[in-house]
């Protein structure tokens, strides 16, 4: 159960007060710090006023910002796209959405509600009638292979980087095989040991 405290005021620079949780009996302290994290994000409040599935969708604007990784026409594949954030915004930039453009195929191992011009499919990327399912969906050769995954964290940040790194690095050896000749990779891990100075 959630129990939050929240002020709707402004202070006089502007800035939203700090919402403050209760601790519940049967939440971790983790789980407390995490909600309170959450519910103080702007980009998690600017992400829902903007109708964004979550914060990550500014990672990626940020990104084609700096890399021109998205154009009209484009065919992207999102995996790991649950809950569907960066999809969102590779549908809106390569045109997918209205069918003038681009193909954008999404997938997880989570359902993921429907997004307009976007191909979901639900299943593990590493299954090869998974990856069959994407090649069919794409219809030629993908332009952009994005990776936001994350494995269940374990608590061990350590380990939890690892974890993040080998899903990495099997998104990287799929997108061997998808991508046109000067295509692009992008993944995002967590900081750790194993990224070394990227």
């Amino acid at each position: 159960m959630l129990v939050a405290m929240a002020r709707t005021t402004k202070t006089g620079s502007g800035r939203q007060l700090t919402v403050r949780v209760k601790r519940a009996r049967r939440r971790k302290p983790s789980s407390t710090e995490w909600l309170i994290r959450q519910l103080n994000d702007p980009y998690v409040a600017e992400a829902k006023r903007q109708g964004y599935r979550s914060r990550a969708a500014f990672k990626l604007q940020q990104l084609d910002e700096r890399f021109h990784l998205l154009a009209r026409g484009r065919r992207v594949v999102d995996l790991g796209c649950a809950p569907g954030g960066w999809s969102q915004v590779a549908a809106e930039h390569v045109g997918s959405i209205n069918s003038t453009g681009g193909t954008v195929v999404g997938v997880d191992l989570s359902e993921t509600d429907s997004l307009p011009g976007v191909i979901l499919l639900r299943g593990d990327f590493r299954d090869e009638a998974i990856q069959a399912q994407i090649r069919d969906a794409l219809g030629g050769p993908a332009d952009l292979v994005l990776s936001d995954m994350a494995a269940p964290a374990t608590g061990h940040a350590a380990t939890d980087h690892l974890r993040v790194v080998a899903l990495a690095e099997d998104a990287f050896a799929l997108a061997q095989t998808l991508l046109k000749p000067g295509g692009t990779f992008v993944a995002k891990v967590f900081q750790g040991g194993a990224t070394g100075n990227c």
